[in-house]
């Protein structure tokens, strides 16, 4: 499979970068334009613009409506979705093959000609502050957004992508289009595309659409930015509403570029990565102390997170505490089994290539690996890595990483004089 694979990489002169990944065996191509920003390079004043500008790019062009864009991207079977990260902003479609030209039109319209007019951000506003309510009574979004900003503290990182209610309201279409041009001029911007496609005929489409866009400096978003100092805090909030508690215990770990990355990703798996995994089998499965408990990794350029999620009834929750740092405890005390290992080298080598049979994760893939890595690595490469740990480095690395007084925790909920402390952190 990875002889077969047929991918072409090439900058513009202005700057912007194509990637392309041809797969002659399925009918779709998936393309997606990525800004190499997100809210993490954001000002406190602009908090969630990059959020608001991805919206606004939906709201009309110079040449189509808000309708335009959709009835177009409908009537050809294709779908047309965008989202903001910390770190980048991404425009994609998936189309047959035979509508290429026309799915990428409408996705570079979009992009270059936002018109970002007074009545439609006004509107906007509004629809984004509606968002902001209904995250807030979305208690698992709630206490990740709450563990992350004590975790970050003031740095960029902390803060929502949404942006603030006091943020969002004092958007202009001026200061939005201002980032607007600054976000996607052409040195900020990844083209990729995978599927039936050929390279030079996506490369006709992106020059003639993107060719004479003169190479401006993404300035204010590119800048270098110093990596946060992680908190070890210990949150609690009350919410008299919620019928469970909600609880996020993190650790700092490495940046997603990092060559621990792979016994990063085994450890993770072990401790909660699955249904077979340490805190699922333990906590959920034997005990039945929560319907949802996981781990999951939160890696971008400079630094990483390791975080556990929990919901559980109040009365139980010291007791899901204490069972999660008894995992963490026993990662430490002893090497995990081989059998452990085995199953998450295996679910991990699977998981990438079973991706690879998908057009829309070649796509986004190819962006991932060029905005972190600035390079494609294989899937031989990744394969061989994960097959090079061992159980005595992912005992070294719990050691390094599940350290009491790096442990952040945050609970919200109905606690009624629930209180936290340090000690029960002891690992």
């Amino acid at each position: 499979m990875e002889r077969e694979r047929q991918i072409e990489r090439e900058v513009l002169p202005n700057g912007l970068m194509l990637i392309t990944e041809a797969m002659p065996q399925v009918r779709s191509v998936a393309m997606g334009i990525w800004a190499r920003s997100g809210s993490r390079s954001e000002s406190d004043e602009l908090s969630g613009i990059a959020h608001f500008i991805e919206h606004m790019l939906f709201k009309g062009t110079e040449r189509r409506t808000a309708e335009d864009i959709a009835r177009e991207i409908e009537r050809i079977g294709g779908y047309l979705d965008a989202f903001t990260a910390k770190e980048m902003i991404c425009l994609n479609t998936k189309v047959l093959d035979e509508h290429v030209p026309i799915a990428f039109g409408i996705m570079a319209d979009m992009v270059l000609r936002s018109r970002c007019a007074d009545e439609d951000v006004a509107k906007e506003k509004n629809v984004i502050l509606e968002e902001l309510k209904m995250e807030q009574d979305n208690p698992e979004y709630l206490i990740h957004e709450i563990f992350s900003h004590r975790f970050w503290g003031k740095h960029p990182l902390g803060r929502p992508i949404l942006g603030t209610r006091q943020s969002v309201s004092r958007f202009s279409s001026r200061k939005a289009l201002a980032s607007y041009r600054e976000l996607f001029a052409p040195d900020n911007l990844l083209i990729t595309a995978a599927g039936n496609l050929k390279h030079t005929e996506m490369r006709e489409l992106v020059i003639g659409e993107f060719g004479a866009s003169p190479g401006e400096r993404a300035r204010s978003h590119r800048k270098a930015q110093a990596p946060p100092n992680p908190h070890a805090h210990l949150t609690t909030r009350t919410k008299k509403g919620l019928e469970q508690v909600q609880l996020c215990l993190g650790v700092p770990s490495y940046a997603a570029a990092s060559e621990r990355r792979y016994q990063l990703s085994v450890l993770n798996y072990v401790l909660g990565g699955g249904m077979s995994s340490r805190l699922f089998q333990n906590i959920r499965e034997q005990q039945g102390l929560a319907y949802t408990i996981f781990s999951d990794l939160n890696p971008y350029r400079d630094v990483g997170m390791l975080c556990v999620y929990a919901g559980t009834a109040r009365e139980k929750t010291d007791r899901v505490i204490r069972c999660v740092i008894e995992e963490f405890r026993n990662m430490k005390a002893e090497r995990i089994t081989e059998e452990e290992l085995r199953r998450a080298k295996d679910h991990l080598i699977g998981s990438l290539v079973l991706s690879l049979e998908s057009s829309t994760a070649r796509m986004s893939n190819l962006a991932r690996q060029e905005i972190y890595f600035g390079r494609y690595c294989s899937t031989e490469e990744i394969t061989r890595a994960i097959e090079r740990v061992t159980r005595e480095e992912i005992q070294e690395l719990a050691r390094e990483l599940l350290r009491p007084e790096r442990i952040a925790v945050a609970v919200l909920g109905n606690l009624n004089g629930f209180r936290l402390r340090r000690s029960a952190l002891e690992c």
